[in-house]
């Protein structure tokens, strides 16, 4: 995409601000990979003056590269994109050898006092033999393991039948580990869990089989400046084009956020079993964000 059709560092800043204003109180910065974006310390700077919380998701294998950015921003809270533990599978998903430097940047980033999470995509084939092994990390490690449920976006070959549901993973974890349910907090996407003796948690995001689309309260924005008030939602507000003709974004920000529907936004009922992704308009999700 060419780079005028990117918000650019003046922009980011103008829209966080009203976002701000309008009562936001947290922006997380994510992508595709936002650390490969040569501004990013100084967006990450003029955000971090707003009275909000920074956070990040990021691969993490350019993660070394930015830490004194990250604790000069305020970042505290970093969320790491990782399907698997095993070097040959990542190779595999990612077409890259670059495991050991990820998994070097986690332990690097633990070291430096953040809050590391870890996102985990139940991806069938690759979880049932991992699973185990992403709650046995969090034994020693105060990592905290987010298995989500395998979603449907444009271009990645999403079918029901290859959704590993949270039930499941949930009966394989229960097998192997004594553990409790942890309290979540309000409006969170994950439901948490603590094996006993384990200094981190584990949780799973259930938005195929138990959806909490009425509590959620996140809003995307796009790199090219589109507002969406879903995840899965096809319909988009052009809160960067409005801006450059210089009018107000603030009745577009209260529009979408209106029109939001009631359930993964819009595009299929409450069975994902009967979803046809084919039939599902939406971006993929690089070009979404997180």
């Amino acid at each position: 995409m060419p780079n005028n059709h990117l918000m650019q560092v003046d922009e980011i800043e103008q829209i966080a601000k009203i976002f701000v204003d309008l009562g936001v109180n947290k922006i997380r910065l994510t992508g595709g990979e936002p650390l490969v974006r040569k501004e990013f310390p100084e967006i990450l700077h003029r955000l971090s003056k707003l009275p909000v919380e920074i956070s990040l998701t990021t691969n993490a294998v350019l993660a070394h590269k930015f830490i004194a950015e990250l604790n000069a921003g305020g970042v505290r809270s970093i969320n790491v994109s990782l399907d698997t533990l095993n070097s040959e599978t990542f190779k595999k998903i990612t077409k890259r050898d670059q495991f050991q430097k990820v998994w070097d940047n986690i332990l690097l980033l633990l070291q430096e006092g953040f809050r590391v999470k870890i996102n985990t995509v139940a991806i069938e084939g690759v979880i049932e033999k991992e699973i185990l092994d992403f709650v046995a990390i969090t034994k020693n490690l105060p990592l905290h393991v987010r298995m989500i449920e395998f979603m449907p976006f444009e271009g990645n070959h999403w079918n029901s039948k290859k959704v590993v549901t949270a039930k499941q993973m949930l009966e394989w974890v229960e097998s192997e580990y004594d553990m409790v349910k942890l309290k979540d907090e309000p409006h969170a996407t994950a439901k948490k869990y603590k094996a006993i003796g384990h200094e981190g948690t584990f949780a799973f995001i259930t938005t195929m089989t138990e959806h909490f689309c009425g509590d959620c309260n996140r809003m995307r924005l796009t790199a090219d400046g589109k507002m969406k008030n879903c995840l899965f939602g096809s319909e988009e507000m052009d809160l960067l084009g409005t801006l450059r003709k210089g009018k107000d974004i603030i009745p577009l920000i209260k529009s979408s956020v209106i029109r939001k529907h009631a359930v993964m936004g819009g595009q299929f009922g409450k069975s994902y079993k009967r979803a046809d992704a084919s039939q599902l308009k939406n971006r993929s999700m690089i070009k979404i964000g997180g």
